[in-house]
């Protein structure tokens, strides 16, 4: 799969920062479901309740949210690329092994890159859209928000590692 990704305002979105740990670090931060748990919703909106990643082509991402004191609400998805300590790919469009997705939520595929910079790694979060009216809603809801602060939590927990 070709990852040479051009964003477009209109449509995606990229949040970067540098983490000082090595990339193993950050990479077993990123793909082990005990770590993601840690991480992945801003703890001030709610928790990760469940946490599954199956790091091949086509294998499941699933991971239950609770907002709140509200219901599990599951999120499901399919991974599309995983070059180690390099590259994730997912997407909510897609259930495992590359099934038709039918949801009520707007889709979007995600990109986590990582690349070794001195003694730390560059890690970027890359979220595409379908639409511009998909980005909006998106923003609108708190997406972009909920995504830097779990970006920021996913650094202070690799820190918190290594």
């Amino acid at each position: 799969m070709s990852t040479s990704i051009t964003l477009n305002p209109k449509l995606d979105f990229a949040i970067e920062r540098f983490v000082d740990a090595p990339t193993r670090v950050v990479w077993e931060a990123l793909t082990k479901p005990e770590h993601i748990k840690e991480w992945y919703m801003p703890k001030v909106w709610g928790r990760v309740a469940r946490a599954e990643l199956d790091l091949r082509p086509g294998g499941i991402i699933s991971i239950d949210i609770a907002v709140g004191d509200g219901p599990e609400i599951p999120n499901v998805g399919c991974v599309l690329e995983v070059v180690p300590m390099q590259r994730l790919i997912w997407t909510s469009m897609l259930f495992p092994d590359y099934r038709p997705a039918v949801f009520d939520d707007i889709p979007i595929t995600a990109i986590m890159t990582m690349k070794a910079e001195g003694t730390g790694t560059r890690y970027v979060f890359t979220a595409l859209h379908r639409s511009e009216e998909d980005l909006k809603t998106n923003n609108e809801s708190g997406f972009y928000q909920g995504t830097e602060i779990a970006v920021d939590q996913f650094v202070a927990h690799v820190l918190a590692m290594k």
